[in-house]
């Protein structure tokens, strides 16, 4: 689905690309050493977008944040410096676009002013400058991802406007956000080329679509020409979201999954770009695959506590929560208490306490 035009290295044909079997195992640089990546290895999708063939120069995987990556021509991520048990290697933030249309912001990150000036120097005019952005995109307002918006916007020629969706009352206080401009459901976001080759060129076209779950105000971004799906927090590579009540919701979340997976079917999509870890996918079933996988994740895990409330009724939270979650360390209990609390109330069993807002 990704147009030949947009990969970052050449082939002979469109045809070899698009019918040769996709290798089993890619080769990426891990400390500047050749690693075999194997398809289960959070690694594989990406190689296989950057590497279609496999016989591309070996890719980079190791985790920075000082220099952009490109996966397309027309694709950059570049990292936040935040990483953490939340946030993983760090919060990715994308530019789409190219010199020609201008770039499309994603998920600028934290108020880090070294991270924010170095994706206004990636957004290249045609002249070499930075700063060439026409639109910043927030997937949703936590901290980790809105509040480089305001900063990244005053930076850049023209202010270009911050879209999304506002806060809900349910948010807590650090994810207060409101857009300059709020996003519609399936609208578009286009790009349109400009100059004398203008013609020649190609726009680039973002599908907005609604996915709160993780958050009230989340939304997810389909590349429609490329069928490339930029899923914010609503799907990671090498973790689990966080579905926190109030704000999170667990039935919006999975009905948010099936919009996502209707979706990638209707496009071909082929790769899911997370807001955290490595590309996802590389052929529409394994892209679809992670979704529905995801899906039966969370309800595996739903049956299991339905079965600890079943055997243990007159328990509490913190009753069920090590025997609902005794496959996970217990460190990471305290995380997985609001997801129990999600599925909780998806069952009709969340306590009278968490169903207000969160205390700033």
């Amino acid at each position: 689905m990704v147009r030949p035009n947009q990969r970052l290295h050449s082939h002979p044909s469109h045809a070899d690309v698009q019918t040769s079997p996709t290798p089993a195992q890619r080769t990426g640089l891990l400390g500047g050493i050749a690693t075999h990546v194997l398809q289960h290895d959070m690694a594989f999708g990406e190689l296989a977008l950057v590497c279609p063939t496999g016989h591309e120069p070996q890719h980079p995987l190791d985790w920075q944040s000082t220099q952009p990556v490109r996966l397309l021509r027309n694709v950059v991520r570049l990292t936040a410096p935040n990483p953490g048990f939340m946030t993983g290697p760090g919060t990715n933030s994308y530019l789409v676009g190219d010199a020609g249309t201008g770039f499309i912001a994603i998920d600028p990150g934290p108020a880090d002013a070294d991270h924010i000036q170095r994706l206004w120097r990636a957004a290249l005019h045609p002249d070499g400058s930075g700063g060439n952005i026409r639109m910043i995109v927030c997937t949703h307002s936590h901290p980790d991802h809105s509040p480089g918006a305001a900063p990244l916007k005053a930076m850049c020629d023209g202010h270009p406007p911050i879209l999304g969706l506002p806060s809900a009352p349910t948010a807590r206080a650090a994810s207060a956000f409101t857009p300059d401009r709020l996003l519609q459901n399936n609208e578009h976001l286009t790009l349109i080329p400009r100059g004398p080759d203008a013609s020649l060129a190609s726009s680039h076209t973002l599908q907005v679509i609604h996915t709160p779950g993780h958050a009230a105000n989340h939304v997810c971004l389909l590349l429609v020409e490329d069928g490339l799906l930029f899923s914010g927090d609503h799907i990671l590579n090498g973790s689990t979201t966080v579905i926190d009540p109030p704000d999170g919701h667990m039935g919006d979340y999975l009905q948010s999954l099936d919009t996502l997976l209707a979706a990638c079917q209707a496009h071909d999509v082929q790769f899911i770009l997370p807001a955290h870890g490595h590309v996802l996918g590389g052929s529409q079933a394994a892209a679809c695959g992670a979704i529905s996988h995801l899906k039966a994740h969370r309800l595996k895990r739903e049956a299991k506590i339905a079965a600890v409330i079943k055997a243990h009724p007159q328990g509490t939270v913190d009753d069920w929560l090590p025997l609902a979650y005794d496959d996970v360390a217990p460190r990471v209990w305290p995380v997985a208490k609001r997801s129990l609390l999600a599925h909780l109330e998806h069952l009709g069993h969340l306590p009278d306490q968490h169903t207000k807002a969160p205390a700033p």
